[in-house]
């Protein structure tokens, strides 16, 4: 978990102020949402992002 906060205030947060709470969750929720679960590689998918790894194993 502490490699995911890592990861994830280095490539989603920097240079981002939040005038509200629901500004941040909003925010995060669409970051998370459309890259982090979408487009971001993953390692333990061997460095495949996760629409490639669903879309290779429903053809295996």
């Amino acid at each position: 978990m502490e490699s995911f906060y890592k990861s994830f205030k280095r490539e989603i947060l920097p240079g981002k102020q939040f005038h509200t709470k629901s500004q941040a969750i909003l925010t995060i929720m669409d970051c998370l949402e459309t890259y982090y679960n979408y487009e971001r590689i993953h390692s333990s998918l061997n460095y495949l992002m996760p629409h490639e790894f669903e879309t290779m194993n429903e053809f295996a």
